[in-house]
């Protein structure tokens, strides 16, 4: 499947990339005129094995903001600007990745890349995301797209996430590096343009892919998302995250 998918990122960014640029080239406007400053920002990432890249992004908090030190972002975060409110809601910051599937960094599809600092904490486990390209969507994206009214009001939104987000992330994650296929894909692929129309419509749709591929049942309850999160141990540990140490 590699070439397959291969060419299939590379024919889907180069269309993808002519066909939005003039919503990018608009975004990009409207995000400098609020404060005349860089509208992309480059945040590293770590990539397929263990490869650092540079993810692209329209930048949508303050000019700077990541001199806090602070990985994780609830909606209530006070670096976030205006636009970048609206950017985050519809996913419009995340288009610039193409550019970055395009370089052979992302796929279209694959495990959402994270920070080094993030990815030092992986357990065993965890570090088999690292065998396959990050990409721009996965069932995560999908199931934790709240993640900001998830992690808003927390008092160390940081700790939130590795409690709350990273352990059902993960194991989605891993989830898709042991069957990950084409046509895994387009079904991924359909049901994140599905979750900006009908959310709960995309959630049931990850349930019953994952339910049709042998998911255990507490996985795809996840995916519903009709109960509460709570904090629980990452893929590979047996305690819930309480330091970033």
């Amino acid at each position: 499947m590699k070439p397959i998918k291969r060419i299939i990122d590379l024919s889907a960014s180069i269309l993808g990339l002519i066909c939005l640029s003039p919503v990018l080239v608009t975004v990009a406007f409207l995000i400098w005129l609020t404060d005349r400053g860089n509208p992309f920002y480059t945040a590293p990432r770590v990539g397929k094995k263990f490869r650092l890249f540079k993810m692209i992004k329209f930048r949508s908090m303050v000019l700077n903001a990541d001199s806090t030190g602070v990985d994780s972002t609830g909606n209530n975060d006070p670096r976030i600007t205006s636009m970048g409110k609206f950017i985050r809601r519809f996913k419009i910051d995340e288009l610039p990745q193409l550019v970055n599937v395009l370089k052979g960094e992302m796929s279209l599809v694959g495990p959402r890349p994270n920070v080094e600092r993030e990815v030092r904490l992986y357990s065993d486990q965890e570090r088999r995301l690292l065998n396959v390209r990050p990409g721009i969507t996965d069932m995560s994206s999908i199931v934790f797209a709240d993640e900001g009214e998830i992690l808003a009001d927390k008092a160390d939104p940081d700790i939130a996430y590795n409690q709350l987000i990273r352990p059902g992330k993960s194991r989605l994650g891993l989830f898709y590096v042991d069957n990950h296929s084409f046509s895994i894909d387009l079904k991924i692929v359909l049901l994140t343009f599905r979750n900006s129309i009908n959310r709960q419509s995309a959630l049931n749709g990850v349930a019953q892919l994952l339910a049709k591929y042998g998911a255990p049942a507490s996985m795809v309850e996840l995916a519903k998302r009709t109960t509460p999160i709570i904090p629980s141990p990452p893929p590979g540990m047996t305690s819930i995250i309480t330091s970033r140490e």
